[in-house]
């Protein structure tokens, strides 16, 4: 069995494509002389020769040409064809965007599929929320049922460990009433039930504060296919299908690494409390041909920091501002945006959830200490630059239609991620990606756009 996905930037060394290890000749199946080398379009066989003896276990065979071929440098009768799909390399940041109705939950599965199976050597997930339900809404179009979609994405761990990638996934386990009503993960049969069946999985306490990432984090030991997939989606049919979100892809060792320093600060002590240490450097890659920074920050150990931080490039911005995010509650952030848009410089354009936002000014009004955050609120509101998304309101087993995305966009600076731009996001364990590239700032300002247009 082959997978038909490769990510290698260039045809890969054989120790890259082959699993060297007694028993491979079984496992794959195959029966072929001891000395042997791959042959793929425009590539010098002679450049890669397998040890004597040894039969390899078919992991993935990685070419920019259509097709690759085992041959024998013994005989050239004995030749093995092998299609594979030829998938551009992972060497800059990719994002999808995810509108309400507009694509099947498998287009979002396809990438998270993809990205898991070029994974070599580990795979560290961290998901707040993972179930794929039927259909609540019956004017909403036909969406893969949900063994379908939980049977592609944990047979790709599953493979993934049974090649010998190392798996670990965390989640977040709400066993118990916090002080705050939360929307909570469904209950029931679900992923995380065969999640934790299939590999390595450790439940975070979530009652308190919420273990609320979407991320992977690929073979961040591995220099040639290294990444992390963050971004707001959580895993279920609804967040696919009928939220507006992103996944965000990006590749290089250094970031996956600080990703999985975060995940190591969670996988033993199971608590959000005594995560998010960290302080990752810039780290500098390309994107259209152009240099771009990207650093990552996590909460609640920097949760302060990030809230001030997208409140300073909002305050900075000098062209354009696009926020979407489901709402609007750091003091940080809220007071800056208030002020940018009474100064009336830039243009600026928001997008909250409406729904969330007006439960949001219920509870502030009914508590004393943050009933002055309302009048703030309501002079965004009142700017006209301003879009709700009436989704449908909170509840289990109701359609979860949120305006979901977190983004800002500042000049040529997007910050994106699972953070909310809220006060309660500054506690949860949460991650931030701050990028700085002309070409990605368009992209995600052009979805914002599109977005507020939606639902102004």
């Amino acid at each position: 069995s082959l997978p038909s996905i490769a990510s290698a930037g260039t045809v890969p060394t054989l120790a890259t494509v082959i699993n060297h290890s007694a028993g491979g000749a079984t496992r794959a199946g195959l029966s072929l002389p001891a000395n042997f080398v791959v042959s793929c379009g425009g590539f010098d066989p002679s450049a890669s020769p397998i040890s004597a003896g040894r039969l390899p276990t078919l992991r993935r065979i990685a070419a920019r040409s259509d097709h690759a071929l085992l041959r024998s440098t013994h005989s050239t009768d004995a030749v093995i064809g092998l299609t594979c799909a030829t998938v551009p390399a992972p060497t800059e940041p990719d994002v999808l965007f995810l509108t309400d109705g507009g694509q099947d939950a498998n287009v979002a599965a396809d990438r998270i599929v993809a990205f898991i199976e070029a994974a070599q050597r580990t795979i560290e997930l961290a998901i707040y929320d993972a179930h794929f339900e039927l259909d609540t809404d019956p004017k909403a179009p036909k969406r893969p049922d949900a063994s379908h979609l939980t049977g592609r994405i944990l047979g790709a761990l599953e493979t993934a460990e049974k090649r010998g990638v190392g798996v670990r996934a965390i989640y977040n386990d709400d066993d118990g009433p916090g002080p705050f009503p939360n929307a909570e993960p469904l209950a029931g049969p679900s992923f995380l039930q065969r999640l934790g069946q299939s590999v390595p999985s450790r439940g975070i306490d979530g009652r308190w504060d919420l273990m609320h990432h979407k991320y992977v984090v690929r073979d961040a030991d591995d220099p040639s296919s290294a990444g992390v997939l963050t971004g707001s989606t959580n895993w279920t049919t609804d967040s696919f299908t009928r939220m507006e979100n992103a996944i965000l892809t990006i590749p290089g060792m250094a970031l996956a690494q600080t990703y999985r320093k975060d995940f190591e600060q969670l996988w033993p002590r199971r608590n959000v409390e005594n995560s998010g240490k960290i302080d990752d450097p810039a780290n500098d890659l390309t994107y259209a041909g152009e240099p771009i920074s990207v650093r990552a920050w996590f909460s609640p150990g920097r949760g302060p920091k990030m809230s001030q931080l997208i409140a300073r490039r909002i305050g900075e911005a000098r062209t354009r501002i696009r926020i979407c995010s489901p709402v609007l509650t750091s003091t940080p952030i809220l007071g800056t945006v208030a002020e940018v848009l009474n100064d009336g410089k830039v243009d600026t354009l928001l997008t909250v959830d409406g729904s969330q936002m007006h439960q949001v000014l219920d509870q502030w009004r009914a508590d004393g200490r943050a009933a002055w955050k309302a009048p703030l609120f309501e002079h965004v509101r009142a700017s006209a630059q301003l879009a709700e998304k009436h989704s449908t309101p909170y509840g289990r087993g109701t359609l979860h239609d949120f305006m979901h995305a977190k983004i800002v966009v500042a000049d040529d600076w997007v910050l994106t991620g699972s953070f909310n731009c809220s006060h309660s996001g500054e506690q949860n364990a949460e991650n931030l990606v701050e990028i700085r590239s002309q070409a990605l700032a368009d992209r995600f300002a052009a979805f914002a756009e599109g977005v507020y247009t939606r639902y102004r």
